[in-house]
């Protein structure tokens, strides 16, 4: 069966387990049958309606606080778009037919994130494991005591794991933090190059702890040339910044050496093999010789530059892409290739975050890339870098970090 014919609501429906979506604003989007049986509600009593409206905690018991809990992990996950296997804990359920009379009810709830095609979290998947019966097995019958010893010891054990979730979540933000300091830190400043005008751009990934290993690199060359490079690490925090900036440096220090923008990546994947964590990292490398008006590039698996010409066409600079840094077994020479130019075009070099997308071909996003820059054809490289973040970016960011370079020719 092809999936196209899969009824994913049948199979939603069906499942037997207690499963809710909700927006990201915490409204019950859909629940299945077997969460309507569980909770004792109806449909119309639960869809369209907010958590904290169809399930309030108990205000007789102000200890019980599950369903703020719950409400908490919702909002983190929305926000960061990790998944969160909450901790076991108690939220009492009020009967549907006796208002104000709540049963005692114990729970293993999954919070986890769905994604839209931009990147950003639409959804939030819920699914409840009600474990009270195994809690009142454990406990025995006409053992009250027992069980109230069984629930001390279950709620300490998960306030427990609750207390190191936190502090994980805050060492994480903590990370993310640094990590972002330090790669800001090892990105250049735009300068003049030649009297070229020249903008860069980074913005980190939103809904996630740890920036990643984005990065850009141009500075003047001998012989009246310009070297242009972005590239990727696979991986995020602190260890991909740190590889972040070894690469950039390499390719720095090789493109001043090297015949080419092919011979410097090769000697980047040469010095990429001996750092750990910078295996399949992506790299791409332009030369522009400002006196013959040619472009020279190499790229290691990364996404094309593009050529904005001066009559609005955007050509895709796609003839010397090779694989990732390290992803051969052995080191092999590079492919280069170049191109022609004339004054007044624009050399826009970004990494992925700008125009991938989940669940969407790549081309997809260059097509996007490149109406986008026929729209701003006439735009200087810091208005053109903030239009294109503008109009390529959601409103709520990407999960992926974006490095952006712009030249104008």
């Amino acid at each position: 069966m092809e999936p196209s014919e899969i009824d994913y609501e049948a199979v939603f429906q069906a499942l037997p387990g207690a499963v809710a979506l909700f927006t990201t604003d915490l409204v019950y989007a859909d629940v299945n049958e077997a969460f309507l049986r569980i909770m004792g509600r109806t449909r119309e009593q639960v869809v369209g309606r907010h958590l904290a409206d169809v399930f309030p905690d108990d205000p007789k018991s102000p200890t019980v606080t599950g369903m703020r809990q719950l409400q908490d992990s919702l909002r983190w996950v929305a926000t960061t778009g990790y998944r969160d296997a909450m901790t076991l804990h108690r939220y009492d359920v009020e009967y549907p037919d006796r208002s104000g009379i709540w049963e005692e009810r114990y729970w293993s709830p999954i919070n986890v994130p769905i994604f839209g095609p931009d990147g950003r979290v639409v959804l939030l998947l819920h699914r409840e494991e009600d474990i009270t019966e195994l809690i009142r097995a454990r406990s025995g019958p006409g053992s009250g005591e027992r069980r109230t010893v069984l629930e001390a010891e279950l709620f300490t054990r998960a306030r427990e794991l609750q207390e190191v979730t936190q502090r994980l979540r805050q060492a994480h933000a903590r990370e993310r933090e640094v990590a972002l300091s330090l790669q800001q830190a090892m990105l250049p400043d735009p300068r003049p190059l030649r009297h070229h005008r020249s903008a860069v751009r980074y913005r980190p990934a939103v809904g996630a702890l740890n920036v990643c290993g984005d990065w850009y690199d141009l500075f003047d060359l001998p012989g009246d040339r310009i070297a242009v490079a972005v590239g990727d690490v696979v991986g995020c925090g602190l260890a991909a910044a740190g590889v972040m900036g070894q690469l950039r440096s390499a390719l720095s220090a090789a493109s001043r050496v090297a015949d080419g923008p092919a011979q410097a990546l090769h000697a980047l994947d040469l010095y990429a093999r001996s750092v750990d964590g910078a295996e399949s990292a992506t790299a791409v490398l332009s030369v522009i010789d400002c006196t013959n008006r040619t472009i020279a590039y190499s790229s290691a698996g990364h996404p094309p530059p593009a050529v904005l010409h001066p009559d609005g066409a955007v050509d895709f600079l796609d003839q010397a892409t090779d694989p990732p840094l390290g992803a051969r077994p052995e080191p092999f020479p590079r492919i280069q290739a170049e191109t022609a130019f004339t004054e007044g075009a624009a050399l826009v070099l970004y990494t992925d975050g700008l125009i991938e997308r989940r669940c969407e071909d790549i081309d997809v996003g260059e097509t996007r890339l490149a109406d986008a820059l026929t729209r701003h054809q006439g735009a200087g490289p810091e208005t053109l870098a903030d239009a294109l973040l503008a109009d390529l970016i959601p409103p709520a960011g990407t999960t992926d970090d974006t490095a952006l370079v712009i030249l104008r020719l």
